[in-house]
């Protein structure tokens, strides 16, 4: 029998956690285990930007989607900070999932180069709310950036001295 995620393709992506108390770490892994397939192991640090709790990264690979599923999977735990990337395709776009305790989970489309792609009526949106002014346009373009999310996770990101800083974006 034909594997049913076969024909979707497979796609790759990095699981960031950027803060998690020590009870979750092992949930966490079985929550991205289960979506993924197989067993996976984190490489657990302390998270010095908030005491008690521990930070990893994971590059994954699986069928396109994946980031999605392993975010929904992760996005129950209310004391976690963590993103999820999955790279684009040539069948698919790309995508980032952010998630904090106050804010939430934000996506955002992704193209090959890393880019977040805004859907047109989502930018239409904006500048209705901004023209009867409820907000402002720049506020309303920071939210479908995932600025609010990007501010909060920064801290958690530097994850302290020495270590490395990925990047989920670059100007190009």
């Amino acid at each position: 029998m034909k594997d049913p995620s076969a024909s979707r393709g497979n796609a790759r992506g990095v699981v960031f956690v950027h803060s998690a108390p020590s009870a979750l770490c092992p949930h966490i892994e079985w929550a991205v285990a289960g979506v993924l397939g197989v067993p996976v192991n984190f490489d657990w640090t302390a998270q010095p930007a908030q005491a008690g709790t521990y930070r990893a990264e994971l590059f994954w690979s699986g069928a396109i989607g994946s980031a999605a599923a392993i975010a929904s999977a992760l996005k129950g735990w209310t004391h976690l900070r963590f993103e999820v990337t999955e790279d684009a395709t040539s069948t698919s776009e790309g995508a980032r999932y952010s998630f904090t305790p106050d804010l939430g989970v934000f996506h955002a489309v992704t193209g090959m180069h890393g880019d977040i792609m805004i859907p047109e009526d989502r930018l239409k949106a904006a500048v209705v709310k901004a023209a009867l002014g409820d907000t402002t346009l720049e506020l309303e373009v920071d939210k479908l950036l995932g600025k609010p999310w990007d501010d909060e996770l920064e801290t958690f990101r530097h994850a302290g001295e020495g270590a490395p800083v990925r990047w989920l974006h670059q100007v190009v």
